[in-house]
């Protein structure tokens, strides 16, 4: 009895925390589409691609994105590691390219169900 009663507090405790859509943010990797990742920078990110990494704004977050994807236009985008609290999250993941394979750490806060990207790093 006291097993079903640990695991129904459990099951109840996970049931009220949502995990915020990281389709989009995913998505654009995958297609290596940047602009499509505008509304989901946060006011300050924290960028780190091969040859650059600085605080930036959100606009300048995806013009760097761009750059990055011009130079290495993506052939997938696979996630390897996605965790989710109730405030924040990170997923890492790896991006092959013609040019090799990059791997992408990105870390957000969660405004209800939207992922606001706080920082990317690939290497």
């Amino acid at each position: 009895m006291k097993r079903i009663l640990l695991t129904l507090a459990f099951i109840l405790s996970i049931s009220g925390i949502k995990a915020a859509d990281i389709t989009v943010i995913t998505d654009a990797f995958k297609k290596g589409n940047a602009s499509t990742l505008t509304a989901f920078m946060d006011a300050e990110v924290n960028m780190a691609i091969p040859g650059s990494s600085k605080k930036t704004n959100g606009s300048d977050a995806v013009a760097m994105l761009n750059t990055f994807f011009n130079s290495n236009k993506p052939g997938d985008f696979t996630v390897l590691h996605h965790a989710d609290k109730k405030e924040n999250g990170f997923f890492v993941a790896k991006l092959p390219t013609p040019s090799g394979e990059y791997r992408v750490n990105v870390t957000y806060r969660a405004d209800g169900n939207k992922a606001i990207i706080q920082s990317i790093r690939i290497e």
